[in-house]
């Protein structure tokens, strides 16, 4: 935004469809059922940390993602509470004390944040969403 559009009051576009966005929600879901799936024990090594490097980048992408679509609706909205508390609880599991000493379930802990905020992210970007 330029200081024209700020004088003039104008506030950028919202990423208000997947397509905006700049996530690929698609891959993230696929990757994301990796580790969610019923033999995810079975993944090891670099696999695993590729995958849990790879969680932990995508809730970084996603986090403002979800707080900006959130923060457009009114403070009382019950969704808009929901995404912005996932927000929170997937921002704990990337500190230190949010991280599992197992490597397996740190993993599927973040995916599963990942899942959730791709949850929010679309529930709240469709036409009755947050609504």
């Amino acid at each position: 935004m330029t200081g024209t559009d700020a004088a003039k009051g104008s506030v950028e576009p919202a990423a208000s469809t997947p397509e905006m966005w700049p996530v690929d929600v698609v891959e993230m879901r696929k990757t994301t059922a990796q580790v969610l799936a019923q033999d995810a024990e079975l993944l090891a090594g670099d696999e695993l940390q590729m995958l849990t490097a790879l969680f932990e980048g995508n809730i970084q992408l996603l986090i403002p993602e979800v707080q900006k679509v959130a923060g457009r609706l009114p403070e009382t909205d019950i969704p808009r509470a929901c995404a912005l508390a996932c927000c929170g609880e997937a921002r704990a599991r990337l500190s230190p004390r949010g991280i599992s000493s197992d490597p397996v379930e740190q993993a599927v802990r973040l995916a599963r944040s990942v899942n959730a905020l791709l949850d929010h992210l679309q529930n709240l970007t469709e036409p009755s969403g947050g609504q």
